[in-house]
């Protein structure tokens, strides 16, 4: 009989974003598979570093024992072999981490299997896996961040941060600040602040996240779970925001509006496992204090487009 995973919140994380495999991608990148595999089997049983989504998916596996039924599901996605793979599984093992299902690919990408495994999250650190995924929109996916150097959360709870658009909302919003300006955009959120922003790559994975906390207690300071919204909007654009997600049904336990203020140190008192957000300006700075994804634009998006003809336009530094 086929499990089902409709009440629960499904993970895929690549082994790279589970534990630090730096030096060994290191490896493969120079010697080719003969060398990566004589030094996997030479260390297998030495336990990998965790990587930056390690802490993330330690705290969501640790909601189950909250929640009155199992509401968290994760699986690790890896292009290994099964038998290079193996040092893989030993380190889930050694950190008792609960997790039952993995996809060892043997070098193919893993994009393909995200409906295979009902995947609500991807994280990777595979571009180009995480861009087939946006762009199919099978599944939110963020390309996950080198781990902050000093991070280890000090709070139980899972602790996760957004962006409001071009993550959860539409990029639509952010197209017209960039075409039209601030003046422009302001106005035309106040004007519209009834009207619901359009979905985007991340609101479903934020809907189902809201349903979750409904399966934990109902104590706002016990709540294993808490979300955030840290967003570079502010007065009077912020309304829309706050109406929109009414209209969803979702429940955020914290919001930042902050006008253009650095996020980062909202991001560190905030305590984030993880914030994921679509611009390298922000992503750049917050990536050093907490684990960062940044999640890409759809290759047939306005903004993509926007991007790639600045590239394309901007001068060249003197030298």
């Amino acid at each position: 009989m086929p499990v089902d995973f409709s009440d629960i919140l499904v993970v895929g994380v690549s082994s790279r974003s589970l534990f630090n495999l730096e030096k060994e991608n290191e490896i493969f990148e120079t010697e080719g598979i003969t060398g990566y595999r004589k030094f996997q089997l030479e260390h297998e049983d030495e336990p990998l570093e965790p990587g930056t989504a390690f802490y993330l998916v330690q705290s969501l596996l640790h909601l189950n024992q909250n929640a009155k039924k199992r509401i968290v599901e994760v699986v690790v996605m890896s292009r290994n072999s099964p038998e290079t793979g193996v040092r893989i599984m030993k380190s889930v093992h050694k950190y008792e981490l609960d997790i039952t299902r993995m996809a060892f690919s043997g070098g193919e990408p893993l994009s393909p299997y995200i409906d295979a495994f009902d995947i609500n999250l991807f994280l990777s650190k595979d571009l180009k896996d995480v861009q087939t995924v946006i762009d199919s929109q099978k599944s939110p996916a963020a390309f996950i961040y080198e781990p902050p150097s000093e991070f280890k959360p000090t709070d139980s709870r899972v602790k996760m941060a957004f962006d409001a658009d071009a993550v959860l909302f539409s990029d639509e919003s952010e197209h017209r600040y960039k075409t039209e300006g601030i003046e422009a955009f302001h106005k035309y959120e106040q004007e519209h602040e009834d009207d619901p922003l359009t979905e985007g790559p991340f609101a479903k994975l934020l809907i189902k996240l809201s349903k979750i906390q409904e399966e934990l207690p109902e104590s706002v300071e016990l709540s294993p779970l808490r979300l955030a919204i840290v967003t570079a909007r502010n007065a009077p654009s912020h309304m829309r925001v706050i109406k929109t997600l009414r209209k969803w049904g979702v429940y955020v336990d914290e919001a930042y509006f902050l006008g253009g203020l650095s996020k980062d140190n909202v991001l560190k008192a905030f305590g984030a496992h993880i914030f994921f957000d679509d611009q390298e300006v922000h992503l750049t700075d917050s990536s050093k204090f907490v684990p960062s994804g940044k999640v890409p634009y759809a290759s047939d998006s306005p903004l993509q487009k926007l991007n790639s003809k600045s590239k394309l336009t901007k001068p060249k530094d003197d030298k």
